[in-house]
């Protein structure tokens, strides 16, 4: 071989082994969706530094105490580096405080005391954020799973203050000189029981030379002062002039004592921030590891482990360890101390489509371990969660417990008693609870009297109508799989209920009144009135189990077909309807561009996919590919909407497999068009699952052939043991659609009627 030949080769070996070298957490941008605000977002975000489902977050501060928009990627300020747990703007935050580093003088003031930042001397991962203020103060941030590592570096010869801020409820805050350390609790946030504390223990490297309490809710400071509680009170110190002063500080809902014990388990063998951020980064690089993609750009590949990291925040750990290294929680639901575990911050309207599948096949013990914490809420305060923030919210609609519910037992997930769930379920189908539209079920009479959820009694009635027989179908599955024919039959019978608003004159979804009739004036543009933040262009889909049977009501494919067509050809205009005005998912709709499709909301995330049901699957594989390609990157601006609490990111990496979790509660995923060239999953049962595409790229989009495990799959759909038992699917990609491959009806995915 010649010199210059071998010289080439080698140097394509040696970056061969330095991309595979590279940490995946690199790859991570944290500022991913962090450019909105309420008019348009771009993922609703903040650069949240944790490890994968940890208790707390941390994350700078743009935004005023209270504010739901925690982090604007424009705001050009920063006005304290909070503990955290915010999974959307629209929610606000609970159980905050923050810290805040300043020089010249001390200012309390949180509008006073914000210093500039520029984002070039900004680094924002999972494991690690550095930023330097304008006053030339570097604060640098690497978490633990209760708690974070901090260091504020001192410009010379200046003061150097810290500010503990006690954010906008009860705090209290008790200063220790001789241990160097802060300690106390805050209680803020909405609808929390009101023994609910996140009690912190935060320990410093250096000597305070000053210190003292102050109030901000009129800015008065007492120096001197050791111990402070009540609305607002926190603490502020000072230290040698031009000060590196480290922070470890973690917190527990259980106790001060507690608190202490996580701080020791957690950050007690760190004596300086580059071993917590080493730990840090060695979680994260085996946790982003779990799936290990090659080809693509580099930039697919800052999206894709971007997104993978955002869907690994969520459901958070509500739950802390004995010094037995036993788990126990606090509850947020009857305020008392359970053993076992409990999980928190998620809606499931949102993560049941996508987020809860990906955790059934990377997180199985944490999601058997979530199925016994769904019970364990719904023994102390009546009521399965649907929105958990972090106790119930009912937020938004439908009864989707019972699709986790279903979904784990499908899968192999089987930790809780199935009894109890369809029990629990049936409870929630059959009675309104206090706290919202999902808590219970708004227009449950009606539902099971009628077949249907009459407008205008209830707000969104079609939608929950859709939502209702989806949730119906999960809990007959259930009974279905665990030989409880009672069951079985009570749902069985409501989970075609979905034809009951399907308008065959207009063909869409429509309104419904208790007479019978059809609510009048319809456009399918306007949104609002029987539609959750949506339209009937969007609503037209939701009928995950049985695709089949609105196929038919459509009367046959080609109409289906068509219409799935048309959401992307008609107009993308709106009409605000009982709305109002424009709401931020409206104008994401519009700015995608792509008709009447709205990724940036959940309801038609699953639509896509809906052409391998209709002989139709190549459709299907241009559609996914366009839209990641499209309405996703690793940027500030990197999703096309509300992120909602690891969904969107989830539909993306679900997506970038190559499949999607069209009907949750079944075992099947729905096959779209994988991103790279080759995806290796390691799973918990240290099998590997291998999604092969050699020759893959922007272009060859198209499945042209496929294999499992060596043998010709014509399927437009895998199963969950497919998967889990480990094995290579392999697909031969070209910029042609395939128009022979996956069109039997064999090759169709799951749907009731056959």
């Amino acid at each position: 071989m010649k010199p210059r030949l071998i010289l080439i080769l080698l140097s394509f070996l040696m970056s061969t082994a330095l991309a595979q070298e590279k940490d995946l957490v690199e790859y991570v941008n944290t500022l991913q969706g962090t450019n909105s605000k309420h008019e348009l977002t771009r993922g609703n975000t903040y650069p949240t530094t944790a490890l994968p489902f940890g208790m707390h977050t941390w994350t700078p501060q743009t935004g005023r105490n209270g504010d739901g928009w925690k982090y604007q990627y424009f705001k050009k300020t920063i006005r304290g580096f909070q503990q955290a747990h915010q999974c959307s703007s629209w929610t606000n935050d609970y159980c905050v405080f923050s810290l805040m580093p300043g020089t010249i003088k001390l200012t309390v003031n949180e509008n006073d005391r914000e210093v500039g930042f520029d984002h070039n001397n900004e680094i924002a991962k999972p494991h690690y954020y550095k930023v330097k203020l304008d006053n030339n103060v570097i604060t640098e941030i690497s978490p633990s799973e209760r708690g974070a590592h901090l260091r504020f570096t001192f410009p010379k010869g200046q003061r150097s203050f810290l500010v503990l801020d006690g954010y906008t409820g009860m705090s209290g805050v008790s200063i220790n000189l001789k241990e160097r350390k802060v300690t106390g609790y805050v209680h803020n946030g909405r609808g929390l029981t009101d023994n609910l504390k996140s009690y912190f223990e935060i320990v410093f490297d250096k000597p305070f030379i000053a210190y003292g309490t102050w109030d901000n809710t009129n800015n008065s400071i007492l120096s001197n002062e050791l111990n402070a509680e009540g609305k607002g009170k926190g603490a502020y110190l000072e230290f040698n002039k031009g000060e590196i002063v480290q922070v470890k500080t973690a917190s527990s809902y259980i106790s001060q004592e507690q608190a202490a014990l996580n701080l020791k388990i957690e950050l007690g063998n760190h004596k300086t921030l580059e071993q917590s951020k080493s730990a840090a980064a060695k979680i994260w690089n085996a946790h982003l590891g779990k799936m290990l993609v090659e080809g693509g750009t580099e930039a697919d590949k800052a999206t894709f482990y971007s997104c993978y990291f955002r869907a690994s925040l969520f459901s958070r750990q509500f739950f802390e360890y004995n010094k037995e290294g036993k788990p126990y929680y606090f509850s947020p639901y009857d305020g008392k101390v359970h053993q076992g575990f409990m999980f928190t911050d998620t809606g499931f309207w949102d993560t049941f489509r996508a987020q809860f599948p990906l955790n059934t096949i990377m997180q199985p013990t944490m999601h058997g371990r979530y199925m016994q914490a769904l019970l364990a809420a719904y023994e102390q305060c009546g009521w399965l969660p649907s929105w958990s923030f972090p106790g119930e919210g009912g937020s938004m609609i439908g009864n989707h417990a019972i699709s986790l519910f279903a979904d784990a037992w499908v899968k192999g997930i089987r930790t809780f008693d199935p009894q109890e769930a369809l029990k629990a379920y049936l409870h929630e189908a059959t009675n309104k609870g206090p706290w919202g539209p999902a808590n219970g079920r708004h227009g449950w009479k009606e539902y099971y009297q009628l077949g249907y959820v009459p407008y205008p009694e209830y707000r969104e009635a079609t939608a929950k109508t859709l939502e209702y027989a989806y949730d119906d179908f999960c809990g007959y599955n259930l009974a279905k799989m665990t030989n409880n024919g009672f069951y079985e039959d009570v749902f069985g019978k409501q989970m075609y209920n979905y034809k009951n608003v399907y308008d065959s004159s207009s063909r869409f979804m429509r309104g419904r009144q208790k007479d019978g009739s059809w609510v009048p004036n319809f456009d399918p543009i306007e949104w609002g009135g029987p539609f959750t933040e949506g339209n009937a262009w969007h609503y037209q889909w939701s009928v995950f189990q049985d695709p089949k049977g609105l196929i038919e009501l459509m009367q046959g494919e080609q109409n289906f077909t068509a219409k799935l067509d048309s959401v992307f050809s008609v107009p993308n205009k709106v009409k605000v309807g009982t709305y109002g005005g424009l709401i931020h998912e409206m104008t994401e709709m519009v700015v995608a561009n792509m008709g009447q499709y709205a990724h940036g909301n959940q309801p038609i995330q699953h639509m896509i996919y809906l052409y391998n049901y209709a002989g139709q699957p190549w459709k299907s594989q241009y559609r996914a590919r366009e839209v990641m390609y499209k309405l996703y990157d690793a940027t500030e601006n990197g999703y096309p909407g509300d992120e909602d609490q690891g969904q969107t990111s989830s539909w993306y990496v679900l997506s970038a497999l190559g499949f999607y979790s069209v009907c949750p509660g079944t075992d099947q995923y729905v096959i779209g068009s994988p991103m790279f060239n080759k995806i290796t999953i390691s799973l918990e049962n240290n099998k590997k699952f291998i999604i092969e595409a050699p020759n893959n790229s922007r272009e060859n989009y198209y499945i042209s052939t496929a294999t499992l495990n060596g043998k010709l799959y014509t399927k437009n759909f895998i199963t969950h043991s497919d998967i889990v038992n480990g094995g290579v699917l392999k697909f031969e990609m070209s910029n042609k659609p395939n128009l022979q491959r996956g069109t039997g009806i064999e090759d169709r995915p799951f749907s009731l009627t056959k």
